[in-house]
């Protein structure tokens, strides 16, 4: 294991990485895995990936799990960058690409940060987990706190997916539905995870799940052949994939894997649930909570976000922006990525296709860029949306 300390991500003050951690004790904001990444780039070459596993653990040396410690797995990640030519020639661009998370085991990128949060947290002698959830990380906690024997306590507003309830408590889940949002969810973890003996890996609340989030950064980089592209749209509810991936391009970088170019990273929003958007709007660091939250998009049903001034940072670091798009407009991309590509994306998915196609009408993503566009999510855990 080569990671050195955890560390506070406003004021940067360590902390232990040998025990269970939450957020930090100083300022109570996320915590980061910090590494030495001269030992992880002397122990893992850029050039014997090939020859390794087609998962995320592919990147051992660069993840927080010790050697010796076996990892909670089902096979997630290494999934595929898909170009979507009909797509891109729709758009009026030379060059999309859909990185298709919904591949992952659980049908969505949750799989990443639960992979990473259930091994540390069974590694580090947590007993049973909790966490709020509006969907597919609720799914994700079931499937890998199951697969390492641990319960697991999730709470889920009342109007969540029907089909995200279902895969809870299939898989041994124990289920409370509250009547709110997110939020709420998860300020009824906190006010009973000491009192029930809940390790809480809520977003960015624990510093892992981010860590398996990363690997989208050092995927994308490999399978585009260490370059990256020119803009990234990213569907940003809590943010964990955008800022890990930020994370993961800065590790590369020092590593020597990449250069010091980076993408634009887009954060496409719900237009009924736009906190980033209207602090980036008007050039805030934090967001405010977004008041009466409401979108068929349940991943972006975020009023709140911990790890709000991290997202902000990456987009304003990488001369990005913050963008929103109307619940119709997300669910018309959905069916016209489905019908022109094959794709059945989650609306999260289609939020970035139409959010795209604003940037290109606007002028503000040009035809011959190279574009990302991520898909976090299978569309078939909504049918809702689509009756």
């Amino acid at each position: 294991m080569f990671v050195t300390h955890l560390a506070c991500t406003l004021c940067g003050q360590p902390h232990d990485h040998a025990r269970l951690q939450a957020v930090s004790a100083c300022c109570g904001k996320p915590l980061y895995a910090q590494y030495d990444l001269a030992r992880v780039g002397a122990a893992l070459g850029r050039d014997a990936l090939p020859t390794r596993e087609a998962s995320l653990w592919r990147y051992r040396e660069a993840l927080p799990l010790p050697a010796g410690a076996a990892p909670v797995t089902l096979g997630e990640g290494w999934t595929p960058l898909l170009p979507v030519p009909r797509l891109a020639a729709r758009l009026g661009l030379a060059d999309v690409r859909v990185k298709d998370e919904s591949q992952n085991p659980t049908a969505s990128f949750k799989a990443r940060g639960m992979t990473m949060a259930v091994s540390m947290a069974r590694h580090l002698g947590a007993t049973a987990l909790a966490a709020p959830s509006a969907g597919n990380a609720g799914g994700a906690l079931a499937a890998y706190a199951a697969r390492a024997g641990l319960p697991a306590f999730i709470f889920m507003p009342k109007d969540t997916p029907r089909a995200n309830v279902i895969e809870c408590t299939e898989m041994g889940a124990r289920v409370t539905l509250v009547d709110g949002l997110i939020h709420d969810c998860g300020a009824e973890v906190a006010r009973r995870k000491d009192a029930e003996g809940w390790f809480d890996v809520s977003t960015l609340k624990e510093p892992y799940r981010a860590e398996g989030k990363k690997t989208l950064g050092y995927e994308l980089a490999e399978q585009l052949g260490w370059t990256l592209p020119d803009v990234i749209l990213y569907p940003t509810g809590g943010g964990t994939g955008l800022v890990g991936m930020w994370k993961a391009f800065d590790e590369m970088e020092r590593m020597g894997w990449i250069g010091a170019a980076r993408p634009r990273m887009i954060a496409v929003q719900a237009a009924g649930c736009q906190p980033i958007v209207r602090a980036w709007q008007a050039g805030e660091r934090f967001a405010p909570l977004f008041e009466r939250a409401h979108t068929s998009a349940s991943g972006l049903r975020v009023p709140k976000a911990i790890g709000d001034f991290l997202i902000l940072d990456a987009v304003r670091a990488s001369g990005g922006e913050a963008v929103a798009v109307t619940d119709e407009a997300m669910l018309a991309a959905t069916r016209e990525t489905g019908s022109l590509e094959g794709l059945f994306v989650a609306p999260e998915g289609g939020a970035c296709v139409a959010a795209l196609r604003d940037l290109v009408r606007a002028g503000r993503v040009r035809p011959d860029e190279r574009v990302v566009v991520f898909n976090t999510g299978a569309g078939l855990k909504y049918l809702e949306c689509f009756a």
